[in-house]
Protein backbone atom coordinates (compact mmCIF):
# COMPACT_ATOMS: atom_id res chain seq x y z
CA UNK A 1 0.00 0.00 0.00
CA UNK A 2 2.09 3.51 -1.12
CA UNK A 3 1.71 6.00 1.28
CA UNK A 4 0.54 9.48 0.25
CA UNK A 5 3.69 12.01 -1.03
CA UNK A 6 5.48 13.76 -0.42
CA UNK A 7 5.48 13.44 3.54
CA UNK A 8 6.94 15.92 5.92
CA UNK A 9 8.71 15.35 8.80
CA UNK A 10 8.09 16.85 12.23
CA UNK A 11 7.69 16.39 15.99
CA UNK A 12 4.43 15.23 17.81
CA UNK A 13 3.02 17.56 20.51
CA UNK A 14 0.35 16.33 21.77
CA UNK A 15 -2.66 14.00 20.48
CA UNK A 16 -5.88 14.69 21.73
CA UNK A 17 -10.02 14.58 21.59
CA UNK A 18 -9.22 11.37 19.80
CA UNK A 19 -8.74 12.79 15.91
CA UNK A 20 -6.32 15.86 16.57
CA UNK A 21 -2.85 16.06 16.46
CA UNK A 22 -0.53 19.02 17.20
CA UNK A 23 2.82 18.80 15.36
CA UNK A 24 6.16 21.21 14.63
CA UNK A 25 7.64 20.29 11.37
CA UNK A 26 11.11 20.77 10.65
CA UNK A 27 10.41 23.99 8.84
CA UNK A 28 9.20 25.73 11.70
CA UNK A 29 5.23 25.56 11.17
CA UNK A 30 3.27 24.50 14.05
CA UNK A 31 0.05 22.75 12.89
CA UNK A 32 -2.90 20.85 13.80
CA UNK A 33 -3.02 17.69 11.69
CA UNK A 34 -5.83 14.97 11.91
CA UNK A 35 -5.39 11.24 13.32
CA UNK A 36 -6.66 8.65 11.61
CA UNK A 37 -7.23 6.52 14.76
CA UNK A 38 -9.84 6.46 17.18
CA UNK A 39 -7.87 4.09 19.42
CA UNK A 40 -6.12 5.28 22.55
CA UNK A 41 -2.72 5.25 20.75
CA UNK A 42 -1.07 3.51 24.22
CA UNK A 43 2.55 2.74 23.64
CA UNK A 44 2.29 4.64 20.12
CA UNK A 45 0.98 8.38 20.91
CA UNK A 46 4.84 9.80 22.01
CA UNK A 47 5.20 13.16 22.95
CA UNK A 48 8.33 14.57 21.18
CA UNK A 49 8.59 11.34 18.60
CA UNK A 50 9.73 12.14 14.85
CA UNK A 51 6.06 11.93 13.13
CA UNK A 52 5.69 12.74 9.16
CA UNK A 53 2.35 13.72 7.84
CA UNK A 54 0.87 14.48 4.51
CA UNK A 55 -0.80 17.80 3.13
CA UNK A 56 -3.64 17.41 1.01
CA UNK A 57 -3.48 20.80 -0.75
CA UNK A 58 -7.64 21.17 -0.41
CA UNK A 59 -8.81 24.39 0.79
CA UNK A 60 -12.40 22.52 1.44
CA UNK A 61 -10.65 19.96 4.01
CA UNK A 62 -11.14 21.22 7.74
CA UNK A 63 -7.51 20.17 8.30
CA UNK A 64 -4.63 21.01 5.66
CA UNK A 65 -2.21 17.99 7.08
CA UNK A 66 -2.87 14.11 7.79
CA UNK A 67 -0.60 12.47 10.43
CA UNK A 68 0.78 9.24 9.08
CA UNK A 69 3.80 7.88 10.54
CA UNK A 70 5.59 7.97 13.98
CA UNK A 71 9.27 6.73 14.55
CA UNK A 72 9.57 4.38 17.39
CA UNK A 73 12.90 3.58 18.18
CA UNK A 74 14.41 2.53 14.87
CA UNK A 75 11.03 1.77 13.76
CA UNK A 76 8.51 3.18 11.62
CA UNK A 77 4.93 2.93 13.06
CA UNK A 78 1.78 4.11 10.10
CA UNK A 79 -1.02 5.11 12.71
CA UNK A 80 -3.89 5.40 10.31
CA UNK A 81 -6.17 2.22 11.64
CA UNK A 82 -8.01 2.12 8.13
CA UNK A 83 -4.17 0.75 6.23
CA UNK A 84 -5.27 -2.90 6.92
CA UNK A 85 -7.98 -3.32 5.15
CA UNK A 86 -5.72 -2.02 2.23
CA UNK A 87 -3.27 -3.57 2.87
CA UNK A 88 -5.23 -7.03 3.33
CA UNK A 89 -6.96 -6.44 0.15
CA UNK A 90 -3.78 -6.07 -1.66
CA UNK A 91 -2.51 -9.03 -0.12
CA UNK A 92 -4.74 -11.53 -0.86
CA UNK A 93 -5.19 -9.98 -4.41
CA UNK A 94 -1.88 -11.06 -4.98
CA UNK A 95 -1.89 -14.16 -3.37
CA UNK A 96 0.87 -13.26 -0.80
CA UNK A 97 -1.14 -15.16 2.22
CA UNK A 98 -0.81 -18.85 1.35
CA UNK A 99 -3.76 -19.54 4.00
CA UNK A 100 -6.32 -17.24 1.78
CA UNK A 101 -5.31 -18.34 -1.58
CA UNK A 102 -7.43 -20.47 -4.42
CA UNK A 103 -10.30 -18.11 -4.62
CA UNK A 104 -11.54 -16.72 -7.59
CA UNK A 105 -13.31 -13.56 -6.26
CA UNK A 106 -12.44 -11.24 -3.30
CA UNK A 107 -15.55 -8.86 -1.85
CA UNK A 108 -14.95 -6.24 0.37
CA UNK A 109 -17.27 -4.53 3.19
CA UNK A 110 -20.05 -7.27 2.54
CA UNK A 111 -23.00 -6.71 4.78
CA UNK A 112 -23.45 -10.36 7.06
CA UNK A 113 -24.44 -11.27 10.52
CA UNK A 114 -26.25 -8.83 12.66
CA UNK A 115 -25.76 -5.50 11.36
CA UNK A 116 -22.24 -5.93 10.44
CA UNK A 117 -19.46 -5.82 7.54
CA UNK A 118 -17.04 -8.43 6.79
CA UNK A 119 -13.43 -6.92 5.96
CA UNK A 120 -13.51 -9.45 3.00
CA UNK A 121 -15.48 -12.34 1.57
CA UNK A 122 -13.27 -14.71 -0.81
CA UNK A 123 -15.52 -16.99 -2.86
CA UNK A 124 -15.55 -18.68 -5.82
CA UNK A 125 -12.95 -22.07 -3.98
CA UNK A 126 -12.43 -25.00 -4.62
CA UNK A 127 -14.35 -26.15 -1.54
CA UNK A 128 -16.99 -24.02 -3.09
CA UNK A 129 -17.67 -22.84 0.49
CA UNK A 130 -16.78 -18.76 1.43
CA UNK A 131 -14.19 -17.42 3.28
CA UNK A 132 -15.18 -14.48 5.73
CA UNK A 133 -12.13 -12.56 6.77
CA UNK A 134 -11.77 -10.00 9.76
CA UNK A 135 -8.61 -7.64 9.71
CA UNK A 136 -7.83 -5.97 12.76
CA UNK A 137 -5.00 -3.39 12.95
CA UNK A 138 -2.30 -4.07 15.51
CA UNK A 139 0.12 -1.58 16.92
CA UNK A 140 0.76 -1.86 20.37
CA UNK A 141 3.95 -3.36 21.87
CA UNK A 142 4.70 -3.32 25.46
CA UNK A 143 7.59 -5.98 25.38
CA UNK A 144 10.19 -6.32 23.50
CA UNK A 145 8.86 -8.12 19.90
CA UNK A 146 5.79 -8.82 21.18
CA UNK A 147 2.80 -7.16 19.28
CA UNK A 148 -1.03 -6.75 20.90
CA UNK A 149 -4.42 -6.18 20.74
CA UNK A 150 -6.24 -4.25 21.46
CA UNK A 151 -5.06 -1.22 22.77
CA UNK A 152 -8.24 -0.48 24.85
CA UNK A 153 -11.77 -2.14 25.68
CA UNK A 154 -13.32 -3.22 22.36
CA UNK A 155 -16.77 -4.76 22.67
CA UNK A 156 -17.16 -4.41 18.98
CA UNK A 157 -14.18 -6.26 18.26
CA UNK A 158 -15.64 -9.29 20.53
CA UNK A 159 -19.01 -8.59 18.63
CA UNK A 160 -16.97 -9.42 15.60
CA UNK A 161 -15.58 -12.98 16.92
CA UNK A 162 -19.66 -13.56 17.96
CA UNK A 163 -20.08 -13.32 14.14
CA UNK A 164 -17.52 -15.29 13.27
CA UNK A 165 -18.37 -18.33 15.47
CA UNK A 166 -21.59 -18.15 13.96
CA UNK A 167 -20.47 -18.11 10.30
CA UNK A 168 -18.54 -20.90 11.01
CA UNK A 169 -21.87 -22.80 12.39
CA UNK A 170 -22.89 -22.48 8.65
CA UNK A 171 -19.60 -24.52 7.33
CA UNK A 172 -18.26 -21.28 5.56
CA UNK A 173 -14.36 -20.45 7.02
CA UNK A 174 -13.97 -17.59 9.11
CA UNK A 175 -10.54 -16.08 9.66
CA UNK A 176 -9.51 -13.51 12.15
CA UNK A 177 -6.79 -11.63 10.39
CA UNK A 178 -4.11 -9.14 12.83
CA UNK A 179 -2.36 -6.99 10.45
CA UNK A 180 0.33 -5.44 12.62
CA UNK A 181 1.70 -1.96 11.21
CA UNK A 182 5.14 -2.45 12.08
CA UNK A 183 8.25 -4.51 11.59
CA UNK A 184 10.13 -5.48 14.81
CA UNK A 185 7.79 -7.37 16.32
CA UNK A 186 8.03 -11.82 16.09
CA UNK A 187 5.01 -13.01 18.08
CA UNK A 188 1.60 -11.75 18.77
CA UNK A 189 -0.48 -12.10 21.96
CA UNK A 190 -4.20 -10.56 22.88
CA UNK A 191 -3.74 -7.55 25.53
CA UNK A 192 -5.53 -9.40 28.00
CA UNK A 193 -4.61 -6.83 31.34
CA UNK A 194 -6.31 -4.32 28.97
CA UNK A 195 -9.19 -6.45 27.68
CA UNK A 196 -9.89 -9.32 29.73
CA UNK A 197 -13.28 -10.03 27.95
CA UNK A 198 -11.72 -9.87 24.35
CA UNK A 199 -8.98 -11.84 25.27
CA UNK A 200 -11.64 -14.89 26.58
CA UNK A 201 -13.53 -14.15 23.22
CA UNK A 202 -10.66 -14.55 20.86
CA UNK A 203 -9.75 -17.35 22.89
CA UNK A 204 -13.47 -19.14 22.33
CA UNK A 205 -13.17 -18.16 18.49
CA UNK A 206 -10.55 -20.11 18.10
CA UNK A 207 -11.76 -23.08 20.15
CA UNK A 208 -14.84 -22.54 17.30
CA UNK A 209 -12.85 -23.18 14.41
CA UNK A 210 -12.17 -19.51 13.92
CA UNK A 211 -8.73 -19.19 11.88
CA UNK A 212 -6.27 -16.75 13.42
CA UNK A 213 -3.97 -15.71 11.57
CA UNK A 214 -0.72 -12.36 12.32
CA UNK A 215 1.19 -11.06 9.66
CA UNK A 216 3.85 -8.07 9.84
CA UNK A 217 4.29 -5.23 7.80
CA UNK A 218 7.64 -4.04 5.87
CA UNK A 219 6.98 0.00 6.59
CA UNK A 220 8.83 2.76 4.99
CA UNK A 221 8.13 6.38 3.65
CA UNK A 222 6.73 5.20 0.89
CA UNK A 223 4.67 2.46 1.54
CA UNK A 224 3.46 -0.33 3.97
CA UNK A 225 3.54 -3.88 2.66
CA UNK A 226 2.56 -7.08 4.34
CA UNK A 227 5.88 -9.42 4.80
CA UNK A 228 5.50 -12.35 7.37
CA UNK A 229 3.56 -14.50 9.80
CA UNK A 230 3.94 -13.90 13.27
CA UNK A 231 3.56 -16.35 15.93
CA UNK A 232 0.53 -16.16 18.01
CA UNK A 233 0.23 -17.20 21.50
CA UNK A 234 -2.68 -17.16 24.15
CA UNK A 235 -0.51 -16.32 26.45
CA UNK A 236 2.04 -13.45 26.05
Amino acid sequence: MRLPSPLLPGRLEKRYKRFLADIKLDDGREITAHCANPGSMLAVAIEGARVWVHEHGNPKRKLAFSWELIELGNTLVPINTTNPNKIGFEAVSAGIIPELTGYGDIRREVKYGTGSRIDLLLEGGRRGQPCYVEIKNVHLSRQSGLAEFPDSVTARGAKHLTELIKITETGARAVMLFIVQRGDCYRFSPAADLDPTYAAALKAASNQRVELLCYDCEVTHSEVVLRKALEIQMEP
